[in-house]
C-alpha cells in the first residue's frame, strides 16, 4: 500500500531519501529500526575520526534509498529480467539488513561468537513490532525477508541488490564513512554505477560501458580499508574494548561479583541472550557500563574502561611479521614483575581478517561457496564477462592482502619492566 503522502528524510550522502510504502514507513517507526540511531556504524572509528559519529539508522536508510532507486530505474526501463513482484521483499532486506547489530558489533560479535545476520533474523522473526509489521502483508513475509538477509532467498537476484560484491550496502557504507570521517578516498560515481547495472538472466550485471566507473569504485573500497576501517589507532581501541569484554566473561565465569551488572549486559556474559534483551544492548548502555565498571575492584577491568572511555589508548609499533622471541621475552618479564601480558600485549594484523578487495571466482576464503558472486559485464552482444577478464585494474588488486603487523603495548607497563630489557628493546619501544 502506498502512502497518501511520500515521506522524505533529509540526508548528507544522497541529498534526499523517499519513502512511498507505508510498510517501510510503518518499519522505520518500529522501536527496533529506531534502536539503530544508538548503535554507530564505524563502532570505535570515532576514537580515530572525530567526525565517525553516525548511526546504523542512518546508513540502512542510506542502503534502501539506493536499492529503491536501482528497482526505480528497473521499472522505468522496462527490463522483462527484473520480476517486479519482488520489489517490496527486496526495499524491506535492505532496509532491515543490519537490525541486528549490537554495540560496538564486531567487538561484541568476536568475543561472544555472534553474528549481526543471524540477529536480524531473529529479531524479524521472533515476538517484536518489526515481524507484527511484516505480518501485514502476509504470514510467510517476516520469513522471506530473513532468507534475503540469510542469501538463502530462491531467487539470486534479490540478494544481488542487497549483498554482492557491488551491492546497496557496500556503496552507502563507502560513501558515507568516507563523508563522515572526512576523506576522500571513499567516494566513486554512484549515478553513474546505478545507470549501468542491469537485471540480466536472474542476476545484476554492469553494462559494459561502466566498468570504469566499477574500477573507482572497487579501488575507493580498497582505499578505505587500509586508510579508515584498518587504521592503526581504531585497532587499538577495538582491541581494548575486546579486552574489556573478555575480561568481564572471564570475571563472571568465575563468580566475580560485579558492582554492577545490568540484566542485558548479564545474559549477554553467559550465553543466555533472547531477542528482548539484545534490544536493550545499545551502546548508550554499553559505556554507561563501562563508566561504572571503571570502579571496579578488579584493577585489569577498571584500567580497561578507563582507557577506552578517556581515550587512553595502547601504543604501537610495526614489526615485519610476528615476532615470537620478543614477544616471548616481554611477557616472562612483566609476569615476572607480577603484571599481566594477556591484557596489554596485543600482535594484531589485518592479514588475519577475511578481506579481499574483490574476488573473481566463487570460491571463499576457506574454500567453501562464496555469499558475494563477482561482478559480471555484459558486451553489446549479450555476452557476460566476469570484470577481471577485462579489466588491468582490477585484475591488479584481485585478491590482494596488504598490511604490517602491529605489537601493540600498555606505556606504563613496559616503563616498569623497562630496566629489565637491553637497549636496542628500549630503543624500539622508545622508553
Amino acid at each position: 500500500m502506498q502512502l497518501a503522502e511520500e515521506k522524505v528524510f533529509k540526508d548528507p550522502v544522497h541529498k534526499y531519501i523517499y519513502v512511498q510504502d507505508q510498510i517501510v514507513w510503518d518499519l522505520i517507526n518500529t522501536p527496533e529500526f529506531q534502536r539503530l540511531r544508538r548503535i554507530r556504524q564505524l563502532g570505535t572509528s570515532y576514537l580515530t575520526f572525530h567526525g565517525a559519529e553516525h548511526s546504523r539508522f542512518s546508513h540502512s536508510l542510506g542502503v534502501y534509498e539506493i536499492t529503491r532507486k536501482i528497482i526505480s530505474q528497473f521499472e522505468r526501463s522496462g527490463y522483462a529480467d527484473w520480476p517486479r513482484e519482488e520489489k517490496q521483499v527486496t526495499l524491506c532486506a535492505a532496509l532491515l539488513h543490519d537490525l541486528g547489530h549490537g554495540p560496538f558489533s564486531h567487538s561484541i560479535e568476536e568475543v561472544f561468537d555472534t553474528h549481526h545476520e543471524d540477529w536480524s533474523c531473529e529479531i524479524v522473526l521472533g515476538d517484536t513490532e518489526v515481524n507484527r509489521v511484516l505480518r501485514r502483508v502476509d504470514d510467510r513475509f517476516p520469513e522471506q525477508v530473513a532468507a534475503v538477509i540469510r542469501k538463502t532467498y530462491p531467487k539470486p537476484i534479490v540478494v544481488n541488490l542487497v549483498s554482492s560484491q557491488m551491492d546497496a550496502d557496500r556503496m552507502d557504507y563507502l560513501l558515507r564513512d568516507a563523508y563522515f570521517t572526512g576523506v576522500n578516498y571513499g567516494t566513486f560515481d554512484l549515478e553513474r554505477i546505478l545507470r549501468v547495472l542491469r537485471p540480466y538472466r536472474g542476476r545484476i550485471v554492469v553494462k559494459e560501458s561502466g566498468m570504469h566507473a566499477v574500477e573507482d569504485y572497487l579501488m575507493s573500497r580498497y582505499q578505505m580499508y587500509w586508510q579508515v576501517y584498518f587504521h592503526p589507532v581504531t585497532r587499538s581501541s577495538e582491541i581494548i574494548l575486546r579486552h574489556i569484554f573478555r575480561r568481564a566473561k572471564e570475571l563472571y565465569g568465575a563468580g566475580y561479583p560485579f558492582q554492577w551488572l545490568p540484566m542485558p549486559m548479564k545474559r549477554m556474559l553467559e550465553g543466555s541472550l533472547d531477542v528482548a534483551d539484545y534490544l536493550k544492548l545499545d551502546e548508550a548502555l554499553a559505556q554507561t557500563v563501562f563508566a561504572a565498571w571503571k570502579e571496579e575492584r578488579d584493577v585489569i577491568l577498571a584500567d580497561l574502561c578507563r582507557r577506552f572511555l578517556n581515550r587512553q589508548l595502547y601504543k604501537y609499533i610495526t614489526v615485519d611479521k610476528e615476532n615470537e622471541t620478543l614477544v616471548k621475552q616481554l611477557c616472562s618479564e612483566l609476569t615476572e614483575a607480577g603484571l599481566n601480558p594477556d591484557y596489554g600485549l596485543e600482535i594484531d594484523s589485518p592479514f588475519d581478517l577475511p578481506y579481499h578487495v574483490y574476488r573473481p571466482d566463487s570460491g571463499s576464503s576457506d574454500g567453501g561457496v562464496s555469499e558475494k558472486p563477482p561482478i559480471l559485464l555484459l558486451d553489446g552482444e549479450e555476452k557476460v564477462t566476469e570484470i577481471s577478464l577485462r579489466s588491468d585494474i582490477v585484475r591488479s588488486i584481485t585478491g590482494l592482502h596488504r598490511g604490517m603487523y602491529h605489537l601493540y603495548y600498555t606505556e606504563e607497563e613496559l616503563q616498569k619492566i623497562a630496566p629489565r630489557l637491553n637497549e636496542k628493546t628500549r630503543n624500539r619501544f622508545r622508553l
